[in-house]
């Protein structure tokens, strides 16, 4: 998961944005199981390197596990929603696990702020999936590039622990309100800054602990009133 709240632009990354680094190996194009562990393995990779960088931007210094996935796929309601807008992606994992979740007809848009793990979600084969470079304070700029006005969920890895607060107060209120009513709020944090930012606006998060993940997380959840 990678902080998203700092700076924004305000086209894709599908237009500008060249990778670093080849994101799957030519070499193992042929063999799909040898393809997909190379591309796990080098996700992995660029994402500890990004926490070594950036460590106050990224929320842990390796990716989610496949049960914290789980259980926020479950929370943000994924199978049922048709406008999914994922803040933090990173090299993707959670993104993939979101994709796996969604109806065919369904659109995600990944805003990540990381140039490079930007370029790396370019290696995610799946036409839903729209990425945008920039800032999760704009975000209804970014909806605003895939022609959504009211996403059904937002699921966010950001962590809201180590931002400024008006930054984290201005992510929320931008989260609120953009979502649809009746939409799911999902974020996933270490600590628990995010339910004290804005209870009056979005009340009481419902909250479970993902023992399952290193480190152990807490899994807020919200529903916008329909």
């Amino acid at each position: 998961m990678a902080f998203n709240g700092m700076i924004s632009n305000p086209k894709k990354t599908s237009e500008w944005v060249r990778p670093h680094a080849t994101p799957i190996a030519p070499a193992l194009d042929n063999n799909p199981t040898d393809s997909r562990r190379w591309a796990f393995v080098n996700g992995n990779f660029a994402f500890f390197l990004g926490f070594l960088r950036q460590p106050a931007l990224i929320g842990s210094i390796i990716p989610s596990s496949r049960f914290l996935e789980r259980r926020v796929v479950e929370a943000a309601g994924i199978s049922r929603s048709r406008m999914v807008v994922e803040l933090g992606p990173g090299t993707g994992g959670t993104t993939r696990a979101l994709l796996a979740a969604m109806p065919p007809e369904a659109q995600l848009l990944a805003i990540e702020i990381n140039p490079e793990f930007a370029a790396y979600l370019k290696a995610v084969p799946d036409p839903r999936l729209n990425i945008y470079l920039g800032s999760a304070e704009h975000m209804r700029s970014a909806l605003a590039t895939v022609d959504h006005a009211q996403p059904d969920a937002v699921v966010s890895g950001i962590p809201f622990s180590t931002m400024p607060e008006s930054v984290g107060r201005e992510i929320l209120r931008q989260v609120w309100d953009c979502l649809a009513p009746g939409g799911r709020f999902v974020t996933y944090q270490l600590m628990n800054r995010v339910a004290q930012l804005e209870p009056a606006l979005l009340g009481d998060p419902h909250v479970q602990l993902e023992f399952l993940n290193v480190p152990p997380l807490r899994v807020y959840s919200w529903r916008k009133p329909a």
